[in-house]
């Protein structure tokens, strides 16, 4: 734990009983989620580190790959409210965070405003499709994302915890999509890419989808259960090496850092904010703790950097021209930032 900037290890019963019984919950949720998912491990390995910092992700992949699918079997197995957001061109603000209405009294006849909650008000939230509406609606899940309440009509609601947003987005079909501000982009702690998967999970996915499928789920974990955990994650200890080595990275990946590697300059317009270190820590602390470690390593760095960086990184229109990745960035950096001599 933390304390007052010494760090010291988590050597409290009750934090270790915690831990355990996270790791456990971890394993029973990926058993629960493949009677219904079928491979995609790195995929929810993501997207559970993701409950355990609490955070939001992005979730990139072409269409049929369960995208949806995942995110609502995750809410049904955690037993957590479950909300589906069709973003469309027409979609409103409103049509999101909800809106005060005319509501007349049965008793008294009288009129008054009531507020009509929006679908925002659950505790998964997917996004459908987020890029397919104007910038105006996009922002309306900012204040959600970040502050967990939302304002209308100068009134603030706050949002039931735990709360998470899960966006996706259809990399191959551009026409009418609207691209997601930097700054809306950078809330997202995760950018998970969805692939196609292995020709062995794609024959049981075929097979399993095609059959009478009615899985019944257990929920080893609950919201309150998903809270403790996050404050548990934060109290995870990281030594000063691994920190400046999560740093560095970030740090990094700016072209006009002192020290930035030439692919960087040539090829980067914006680096990773000070958002990205902080998702770095965090993002490697819940792994730590969901491979039965009380520290932090290096490796759980280097394990998240490609989701926690690829949708921080700008490329400039050379990379685009000459077809270099925000990934293939990110693998320049982990090759050229130097690992502290001392640490974990």
């Amino acid at each position: 734990m933390e304390t007052a900037g010494k760090i010291v290890m988590m050597d409290s019963p009750e934090d270790i009983a915690l831990a355990d019984r996270m790791n456990e919950g971890r394993r029973r949720v990926e058993t629960e989620l493949h009677k219904l998912i079928i491979g995609q491990q790195g995929i929810i390995d993501q997207i559970l580190l993701t409950l355990f910092v609490g955070g939001n992700s992005l979730i990139i992949g072409v269409p049929g790959l369960a995208k949806t699918l995942l995110i609502r079997t995750l809410a049904q197995v955690l037993d957590l409210r479950f909300n589906r957001i069709q973003f469309t061109p027409d979609l409103m603000p409103s049509d999101i965070t909800g809106t005060d209405i005319i509501q007349e009294d049965a008793e008294t006849g009288r009129r008054q405003m009531v507020f009509a909650p929006g679908p925002i008000f659950a505790n998964i939230v997917l996004a459908d499709e987020i890029n397919r509406t104007p910038p105006k609606t996009q922002a309306a899940l900012l204040e959600a994302m970040q502050e967990h309440r939302v304002t209308i009509q100068g009134r603030t609601y706050t949002l039931e915890e735990p709360f998470y947003v899960f966006a996706t987005q259809n990399p191959i079909e551009l026409e009418g999509t609207y691209p997601l501000p930097e700054a809306q982009l950078d809330r997202f702690m995760f950018h998970i890419v969805m692939e196609h998967p292995p020709e062995d999970e794609e024959y049981e996915v075929v097979r399993t989808t095609t059959a009478v499928l009615d899985p019944h789920f257990e929920r080893p974990i609950t919201g309150p259960d998903l809270i403790a955990f996050q404050q548990l994650v934060r109290r995870v200890p990281v030594a000063e090496p691994v920190m400046r080595y999560a740093l560095r990275l970030v740090r990094s990946s700016r072209p006009k850092a002192a020290d930035a590697a030439e692919m960087i300059r040539k090829y980067v317009a914006f680096g990773a904010s000070v958002r990205a270190a902080q998702f770095l820590i965090l993002g490697a602390k819940a792994r730590a703790l969901t491979n039965g470690r009380y520290h932090v390593s290096f490796d759980d760095i280097r394990a998240i950097a490609h989701p926690v960086l690829r949708h921080r990184i700008l490329t400039n229109f050379r990379a685009e021209s000459e077809g270099v990745s925000s990934d293939a960035l990110i693998d320049e950096l982990l090759r050229v930032v130097p690992q502290p001599a001392s640490g974990m």
